[in-house]
């Protein structure tokens, strides 16, 4: 196919990522794509290829992976609101607010490192989910940080640096889910496992997640936050002409009236789905496992396996089930919600994340359209000609960071990127793995910095900064981060 079609197989995920980056409607993009690529596969006839795109997009379905990967994204955003309006995000906040204020009082300046380390830490414990990060440390922490003369622009930069790579690198979310979905989609066995593996290649994540205690301990400042410290050191919150973008519907979370907010109404629905999570995967592979290892191996050797080769689209579309339904329970014994009233709530969480269902329906249908055109296997026979296989992670990492920060969609770079560089590394005999991992990098690069990226909008607000502050302050402290997973890329490629 890939012979006989030539550069063709290359136009459909190319003219989603230009159109991508031109109009910034990613959707669209996608669905051109997907449409052009139907229409190359059958000679040129438009109507055929219309045809053929709305029948790929309803065989995303029957995969089942893909299926239950939808429908957990789904219900992830009733878990978000039955968190939200039960007071449990207010309650989460109050708690630790009470904690902050002793930190308020003290005169040797360690007071303001604590504050920031303490910020870093409850956007990376609040993994399940990026925009409830930011949202948490720029709600919780913007008023101690006005108060000790920090900038509004550090702590959306601590908030933006603590969640989505966080999200990617303890991914009992769903981002985990999608990513497993698309790696199995490549013909992984073990998905999970394959995953878990090319994290400890993601080198960005690590860097920019890092990078923030590091810069808090030691002090070191520069470039514009450098410039927006002083200021606020000097108890000037914004730069003149700043506009903090606001929106008290977004950074105050909306609990029912009259309930007192409670910690544990966030806390147990997240254990209880990150808990079962690992049990399911165990559950859903030991049956393999045991085949696998033999009757005679040992328990732990057993789980281990068994929990590499479960499903993990199954594991969290059951997890996040079960914390809904013991949400209900929760909320009903405590008087905060009727059934009907926690029905109400599950199916307008659903409707939140209705655009985020079709994202990774277009995703897979666009991943399902490149295997067919084998345009990885063309990419890798094309540079094979004159790219050494060890620089294939660190061109892959730079296109995906130009694609995400161009476009503001992580989760759609994905998309368009895993199909490509993973059965390019395969032909090319690079390190698959690296190769994994470079794009889910450079997919967080993009998330984590790019001015039109939903996270980095949503940093702003929950911090009430300047929008183009936040980005102009931020960048040097990505870029670096960037710049040291570059470099790894390059050195470990060429080693490998």
């Amino acid at each position: 196919m890939a012979e006989q079609l030539g550069f063709l197989t290359l136009l459909p995920p190319v003219i989603a990522i230009i159109l991508a980056i031109a109009t910034r409607q990613v959707f669209i993009s996608l669905f051109v794509g997907i449409f052009l690529g139907y229409v190359i596969l059958s000679g040129g006839n438009v109507w055929i290829g219309f045809l053929d795109t709305l029948q790929g997009m309803v065989d995303v379905f029957a995969d089942a992976g893909n299926t239950r990967t939808i429908m957990f994204c789904a219900l992830v955003g009733a878990l978000i609101v039955f968190m939200q309006r039960s007071g449990g995000v207010n309650g989460f906040i109050e708690s630790i607010d009470r904690r902050l204020h002793k930190y308020e009082q003290r005169k040797d300046g360690s007071s303001r490192t604590v504050v920031q380390l303490l910020a870093w830490i409850t956007g990376t414990l609040v993994f399940v989910e990026s925009s409830i990060s930011v949202l948490t440390v720029g709600t919780l922490y913007r008023p101690i940080f006005d108060k000790m003369g920090l900038s509004r622009e550090k702590l959306a930069y601590i908030a933006d640096s603590s969640s989505a790579p966080s999200s990617i690198l303890i991914p009992f979310n769903g981002w985990g889910a999608f990513i497993m979905t698309l790696l199995a989609t490549e013909g992984f066995a073990n998905p999970f496992g394959t995953m878990l593996r090319a994290l400890g290649y993601n080198f960005y994540a690590f860097a920019a997640l890092l990078l923030v205690p590091i810069v808090v301990l030691t002090g070191v400042e520069w470039g514009p936050m450098k410039k927006a410290e002083q200021r606020a050191r000097s108890g000037k919150l914004l730069n003149d002409g700043a506009t903090p973008v606001v929106d008290e519907s977004l950074t105050s979370v909306e609990a029912k009236e009259g309930i007192e907010p409670k910690a544990i109404n966030m806390i147990v629905p997240i254990v209880v789905m990150v808990v079962c999570m690992p049990f399911m995967l165990a559950y859903t592979g030991w049956a393999e496992a045991t085949e696998v290892l033999g009757e005679g191996a040992g328990t732990g050797e057993t789980l281990f396996q068994a929990i590499g080769s479960g499903s993990g689209s199954t594991a969290v579309l059951t997890a996040v089930t079960i914390s809904i339904l013991i949400s209900i329970v929760i909320y009903k014994a405590q008087g905060i919600f009727g059934i009907r009233e926690s029905v109400d709530l599950v199916l307008k969480g659903i409707a939140g994340l209705i655009p985020l269902a079709l994202l990774m329906l277009l995703a897979f249908a666009i991943g399902a359209l490149c295997r067919k055109l084998e345009t990885g296997i063309y990419v890798s026979e094309v540079a094979r000609q004159w790219l050494s296989p060890g620089l294939v992670p660190f061109l892959v990492f730079l296109v995906t960071c130009f694609i995400a920060f161009s476009t503001g969609t992580s989760w759609g770079t994905f998309a368009i990127m895993i199909p490509i560089a993973v059965p390019m590394a395969q032909e090319m005999d690079a390190n698959v793995l690296m190769a994994i991992a470079a794009v889910l990098g450079g997919g967080v690069f993009g998330d984590h910095c790019s001015p039109i990226s939903d996270t980095t909008i949503l940093s702003s607000l929950a911090s009430a900064t300047d929008h183009i502050d936040h980005v102009k302050t931020q960048l040097p402290y990505a870029g670096l981060a960037g710049a040291i997973a570059a470099g790894l890329y390059l050195i470990l490629g060429l080693l490998y």
